[in-house]
């Protein structure tokens, strides 16, 4: 294992670490976003969801871009952006700056998701080992970091630019700094691959069908328990307004456990078991959340949600990864888009389902959902690689490359 390959690594994981923390900061002062700008219950839905859908909008560019274009550069100049535009949500005054702020937000999130884990899927199959859930064990620290600052800054009543500026001037700098020791995929390589197997872009995305619909899943429930899982408590189960602030960050923090954990699950006991057992431990989270009698078994509920959902998104990627070793950026690319449709899915449905219905009962849905994942379970098995053998060929190529070797 090489230097370049461990600064390489490390690198990537201070990036997942500040998306997570400039993201959270972005999603928990909703509320104070709202009453700066004068943004209408009515109209709050359309910027939500303008955000998510222009994300989307930057990956498929991103699975363009990188055909001339290394995933360490998009990645290195679309993590700034993140930055400034979530800055310039906290600085601006009027409606017209807050919506120019979180197109370019989503835009630059969207480039930056892609090319992370693009990058990431790359290392993963250089280490030859898995290492993937690590770098979103980071994303998840940054997020439990991001929502601990906004809640100081909520607590000692700041201003959004007060509280936004301290983070970027220590962030912005950290990040150009630590993009330097990006390692990327072997270019050539990839190219050479993809014309040997003759792989069309139709006949991709027909094999990641089974991948999206899983990414898909897992964000209806990760949305569910962002979104619903303090309203629940409080309204269902009938908890304090203090006590139904907890069960995100209980998600947050089992969530972190086990990603720092899950790697070696997948070493030991290969990607399929891992990922049938979250499965499982997830629609268990689900039934004890819809069943809880009270607020302490709900938060058992959303403790197992945690556990079992953290390991679906990245062993998602990582399998995409090792069914198109010679297409996995546009792989990643395309799978990411459904990140983004799972998060513009889960809170309508939940909060329809409980307006028709009841809130147990749409907890209900979200269990089914990711039981789905047990019938595509096999798509995460390791794929023979290209060249004929059962192991992926090692790209020794990238080993001595660093994103700044173009």
């Amino acid at each position: 294992m090489t230097d370049v390959l461990r600064r390489g690594r490390a690198s990537l994981t201070g990036g997942f670490l500040v998306q997570g923390v400039a993201f959270a900061l972005l999603v928990t002062r909703i509320p104070a976003i709202q009453d700066r700008y004068g943004v209408s219950d009515a109209l709050l839905p359309a910027f939500l969801a303008a955000v998510p859908i222009l994300a989307g909008v930057g990956s498929v560019t991103t699975e363009r871009l990188v055909k001339r274009v290394r995933p360490s550069r998009l990645l290195r100049w679309s993590q700034p952006v993140v930055l400034l535009s979530l800055l310039g949500v906290g600085a601006g005054d009027r409606m017209v700056e807050l919506a120019v702020s979180l197109a370019a937000f989503g835009l630059a999130v969207g480039v930056l998701d892609a090319s992370m884990n693009m990058l990431g899927v790359s290392l993963q199959r250089s280490y030859g080992r898995s290492i993937m859930l690590s770098f979103h064990a980071a994303y998840s620290l940054g997020g439990i970091v991001g929502a601990s600052l906004a809640w100081a800054g909520a607590h000692w009543h700041l201003a959004l630019w007060v509280s936004y500026l301290p983070v970027v001037l220590v962030l912005l700098p950290a990040v150009l700094v630590g993009s330097r020791w990006y390692v990327d995929d072997d270019r050539g390589a990839v190219t050479v691959v993809a014309e040997q197997a003759g792989e069309g872009q139709t006949l991709v995305f027909k094999l990641l069908l089974p991948l999206c619909l899983v990414m898909t899943v897992a964000y209806i429930g990760d949305s569910t328990v962002s979104n619903w899982s303090a309203k629940y408590l409080q309204d269902v189960l009938g908890s304090s307004e203090q006590m139904a602030t907890v069960p995100y960050n209980v998600y947050m923090v089992t969530t972190l456990l086990g990603r720092a954990i899950g790697d070696l699950g997948v070493r030991r006991f290969g990607a399929v078991a891992v990922v049938r057992g979250g499965a499982l431990v997830a629609a268990g989270g689900f039934a004890v959340v819809a069943a809880a009698p009270g607020a302490w078994v709900g938060m058992l509920g959303f403790t197992l949600l945690g556990l079992g959902l953290c390991v679906l998104v990245p062993q998602t990627f990582a399998a995409a990864g090792r069914l198109f070793p010679g297409a996995s950026d546009a792989a990643v690319a395309r799978l990411n888009v459904f990140n983004y449709v799972g998060f513009l899915i889960g809170s309508p449905l939940v909060g329809a389902l409980g307006d028709l219905w009841s809130y147990r009962g749409a907890m209900l849905v979200p269990m089914v959902l990711v039981l789905v994942t047990l019938v595509y379970a096999r798509s995460f098995a390791a794929q023979p690689d290209r060249y004929g053998g059962g192991h992926e060929r090692p790209r020794t190529a990238d080993v001595g490359r660093g994103s700044n070797g173009l």
